[in-house]
């Protein structure tokens, strides 16, 4: 309890250096360990040949987008409980708890068997064939599995976060990740299971620590938990939910779905360019753990400001999030960027010399302009904790459907630039959209109000 109020008290009153490195630190860490899920399976899978790599780049979108119709709901109740615990407002907290939890748990098995369902068809439909369409449906209906208990651990996760815990969830993860980096290689390789040993080691590593959040969710003497008895959904915590939740859930799941077919206009450039696609995607992921942290801590800190009405504040954390992400992705970007060194960095996750030589050149380009995501992820933050999250939505959906698939067009049809297209249409997409929310932030249209407490 102690730990709680110090920290509420840190972002509203303390430094705000301090703040972001006692949230962003284990948020950059969990993020890491989160990624090192998927990571741990491309090194495995690299062992086993393009077709396997190539399998899991096609089905990780669909996975994003089931877990992305769920986030919206989850990050939803991240931000009213911010703002509640802002305000100072305990019990309504452990109310919208309750109820976000209820929400994903429904949302995830309804999902999850229904991707189970129709995964040969939705496989078809991504022009997969052959191995490729085999090992994929294999992939995809074992690691669906894992999606209630994924919710399980985003809830633990979001509970913790809003009182300014970002550590409980960093050694959450942990212990699945090291979990899963055990179980691969005995799955993949010792029992000679495939991309569905790789499969296994995701669903059984995520069952014990959904089962250890869901201890915690419960457990009586946490100042915000969960509780079922009784529970019966209230009116205005499923309004405040659905509001926040619906847009940002399917403008999340429409961003995904635009991956998928980001995903499906790579297929026709060949096994190659669809494991170099998905190897670089990857290792650039792990360049934006520290500003996708940055902007989620931003979250964070901003909803508790608002929640007290310091919107003051609340801008200067924003400032502050968006030129120390700037600063690390403008040095690190042009570090990575080197042929060398992004050659030596896909080469830990592939043996194939085509796929090595086109993932280091795909990395290099998303590497040298990822200093605009700082920007992006800040004032995404920012948005987000005011409570405007259609806004960071829509502008998201603009991002993808319009700037990258437009400039994917250009440059496939007019420039005839082939694969290269690809990595360009993210970085310049990437560049826009940032300068639109720039605009908006001008506005000062998030000092409006979305969520009421009396």
């Amino acid at each position: 309890m102690a730990k709680v109020k110090v920290n509420r008290d840190l972002v509203l009153n303390g430094s705000l250096g301090k703040a972001f490195l006692s949230l962003a630190l284990p948020i950059i860490a969990t993020s890491f360990i989160q990624t090192m899920y998927n990571l741990t399976d491309t090194f495995w899978l690299g062992k086993l040949g393009e077709a396997n790599q190539a399998a899991i780049t096609l089905v990780s979108p669909i996975q994003s987008i089931i877990q992305n119709l769920g986030s919206g709901l989850v990050s939803a109740g991240s931000v009213i409980l911010s703002q509640y615990n802002g305000a100072g407002k305990k019990k309504e907290s452990c109310d919208v708890a309750s109820h976000v939890f209820v929400t994903t748990m429904l949302f995830s098995i309804i999902c999850a068997t229904l991707a189970f369902i129709f995964c040969p068809l939705i496989i078809m439909w991504l022009g997969a064939e052959g191995d490729v369409s085999h090992l994929a449906q294999t992939y995809l209906r074992i690691v669906i599995l894992d999606m209630p208990f994924l919710f399980m651990i985003n809830s633990f996760q979001i509970v913790k976060q809003s009182q300014g815990n970002t550590v409980s969830p960093m050694f959450l993860n942990l212990a699945g990740v090291i979990l899963n980096m055990i179980l691969d290689p005995l799955l993949m390789v010792v029992f000679d299971f495939g991309i569905g040993g790789a499969a296994f080691a995701t669903l059984f590593a995520k069952v014990p620590c959904g089962i250890i959040a869901l201890f915690f969710l419960f457990k009586q003497d946490e100042p915000i938990r969960v509780t079922l008895k009784g529970f019966r959904f209230n009116g205005k915590y499923v309004k405040q939910i659905l509001t926040l939740g619906i847009p940002s859930a399917i403008g999340s799941a429409t961003m995904q779905f635009g991956f998928l077919l980001m995903g499906k206009s790579v297929v026709k450039y060949g096994t190659v360019s669809v494991a170099a696609y998905g190897i670089g995607n990857k290792v650039n992921g792990l360049i934006s753990l520290p500003s996708n942290a940055m902007g989620s801590a931003t979250g964070t800190i901003v909803g508790i400001n608002v929640g007290a009405d310091k919107y003051h504040r609340a801008q200067q954390a924003f400032r502050l999030s968006a030129a120390v992400s700037v600063a690390f992705l403008a040095i690190f970007g042009v570090i990575i960027s080197r042929i060398p060194v992004s050659t030596a960095l896909v080469s830990i996750f592939s043996s194939s010399p085509d796929v090595i030589k086109e993932s280091a050149v795909f990395l290099s380009i998303l590497a040298l302009y990822s200093f605009t995501n700082g920007i992006y992820n800040s004032i995404n933050g920012f948005f987000n904790g005011t409570g405007h999250s259609p806004i960071v939505v829509t502008v998201e959906a603009v991002r993808l459907w319009i700037f990258r698939f437009a400039t994917l067009f250009l440059c496939e049809r007019v420039l005839n630039m082939g694969f290269l297209s690809v990595p360009y249409s993210i970085v310049i997409s990437n560049a826009l959209a940032p300068a639109v929310m720039l605009i908006l932030y001008k506005t000062k249209i998030w000092r409006r109000k979305t969520i009421k407490m009396d």
